[in-house]
């Protein structure tokens, strides 16, 4: 884990989490699966004027309420109680009641009529001799609310299908303007603008264009898992606030930089300016990008002005690259490491070592050497060679910064990774690649290894 007093804001607590639960009611149609969805009031505290799924808060009430409800049984306490909630929420904010008769008949528009959507359900369904059908709900997908939002939910996004026979009916207090849309459609509104939804509804939706039938999609909840967990971070791109679910690229680099959350960090790929990940680690990355480079080689600089600089990776014999980690280390390079030989990551190395040297600065150049197997562009001795196990240490006050070398061949034969130990940080060079598989070219890249 990083050092706490190493990251580059303070620490701050995210708002508490609320429970709570909403449902995808779904219906099948001749242009494939529709999803109920309303308009959210514009005096609401989240997402105001937003299209969601019916749902809110879980209350004490949805607890106690077991006995009366039908479930499955593989349905943990837990998911019933969920279930339960969100049959409430439909029936509270749109009239839609997922509940039966003792006979099995679902109910219907004249059931609903004698209820009161103003009063508790659970003593008007026990009345009326019905229970509700929580049996039918599913869990699809289990969201937290990103942590920089001033109201934050801990949400399972259930689905079940709509019951047929009744016709939704906004409160038109808390919901608005309920409609049917394909979620394709949805988003492409949404594109257009004219479709305000959020994030989690965006992916959800996403992930529902791969079903062609609610049938489909109830099978594909039937192991009472949801299809993934997220609370998703965001940063800046392009000018814009962009969000990120854990799969994604960015979302380490976003957990990294502003670890409770913070909307700080600017994910553009910088060649002018190196980009601060940590007070003690920088990425400026090399103007040479292209299909084998993706945005261009990542050079690490470790360490600070206290303790002197491990650059890694200078990447290309691009001049002004060089002389930009220079000014960024302010001319305080102790070692120069290269993770591998190949053209895109050492030659750099060389011209920073000429440029030091001009300035008065002994920074030798430090990895393995290239194995009898490299090809010509990928020839490399280094000053000092590094063996498995190593490490290199700076020290900064208090502070000490150590990279243990580690053997990773495979991608080259001389290829290591750089571990800083006391941040559980690694610098894998081509090793490993953020989002695709690094190429191995025999007979130096070797998949044995």
């Amino acid at each position: 884990m990083v050092r706490p007093h190493l990251q580059l804001h303070p620490q701050r607590d995210p708002a508490p989490l609320l429970p709570a639960a909403t449902v995808l009611l779904l219906r099948d149609s001749d242009q494939g699966i529709e999803v109920l969805m309303t308009r959210r009031s514009m005096n609401a505290s989240f997402a105001p004027g937003a299209y969601v799924f019916p749902g809110g808060g879980i209350d004490p009430a949805d607890h106690s309420a077991h006995p009366l409800a039908a479930r499955r049984a593989s349905q943990t306490d837990e998911r019933l109680t969920q279930a339960i909630a969100a049959i409430r929420e439909s029936f509270e904010e749109l009239g839609v009641l997922l509940a039966r008769h003792s006979d099995g008949r679902m109910a219907n528009k004249d059931d609903i009529a004698r209820l009161d959507r103003t009063q508790a359900l659970a003593p008007q369904i026990q009345t009326h001799g019905m229970r509700m059908a929580a049996d039918q709900v599913f869990v699809l997908a289990h969201w937290v609310t990103d942590r920089d939002l001033k109201r934050r939910f801990d949400v399972p996004f259930l689905v079940a299908r709509m019951p047929q026979d009744q016709t939704p009916v906004a409160d038109d207090k808390e919901q608005f303007e309920p409609l049917w849309i394909r979620p394709a459609q949805a988003l492409q509104r949404h594109r257009d603008n004219d479709f305000f939804i959020i994030f989690p509804t965006i992916r959800t939706l996403e992930r529902m264009q791969a079903f062609d039938t609610v049938d489909a999609v109830l099978a594909a909840c039937a192991n009472e898992q949801p299809w993934f967990h997220s609370c998703p971070r965001a940063g800046w791109l392009n000018g814009k606030e962009s969000r990120h679910m854990e799969h994604e690229p960015p979302f380490g680099e976003l957990a990294l930089t502003c670890r409770d959350g913070q909307i700080l960090h600017h994910l553009d790929w910088q060649t002018e300016q190196p980009v601060r990940l940590l007070a003690h680690v920088q990425r400026l990355t090399a103007p040479n990008p292209g299909m084998m480079t993706g945005p261009g080689t990542n050079t690490y600089l470790i360490g600070d002005v206290d303790s002197g600089f491990i650059v890694i990776d200078p990447g290309p014999p691009d001049a002004q690259h060089v002389q930009r980690l220079w000014q960024a280390c302010s001319g305080q390079v102790r070692y120069i490491v290269c993770t591998h030989s190949h053209p895109d990551h050492s030659p750099g190395a060389a011209m920073l070592q000429r440029l030091c040297a001009e300035q008065g600065v002994d920074a030798r150049i430090m990895g393995m050497a290239s194995a009898d197997t490299a090809r010509a562009h990928s020839q490399f001795v280094p000053d000092h060679p590094l063996n498995d196990g190593d490490h290199l240490v700076l020290h900064s006050g208090p502070d000490t910064h150590t990279l243990r070398v580690i053997h990773t061949p495979g991608h080259a034969a001389n290829h290591v990774c750089l571990l800083l130990e006391e941040d559980g940080l690694l610098v894998s060079g081509d090793h490993v690649l953020n989002g695709s598989t690094t190429v191995i070219d025999p007979p130096d890249g070797h998949m044995g290894d």
